[in-house]
């Protein structure tokens, strides 16, 4: 399964939003540096889907706030 994300970093609490279209828009409070953002990304999809964090995989958009997700299940 592939879904679009958007991440917002440096929020100050964490939360997954749907939007209209089916996207996610996630918040999250670690910065953009060294990939904290997207390791605390794939843990958060990880409990919301409840797959192991190895089956969740940024296909695009490592370094963007819009990125392709996929999940494996």
């Amino acid at each position: 399964m592939q879904i679009k994300v958007k991440v917002k970093p440096n929020s100050k609490q964490q939360k997954i939003a749907e939007e209209d279209d089916g996207s996610l828009t996630v918040h999250l409070k670690s910065p953009p540096v060294d990939g904290k953002a997207n390791e605390e990304l794939i843990k958060l999809l990880a409990e919301k889907f409840a797959v192991p964090k190895s089956h969740i995989t940024i296909k695009s958009g490592l370094s963007s706030r819009q990125k392709l997700i996929e999940i494996d299940t």
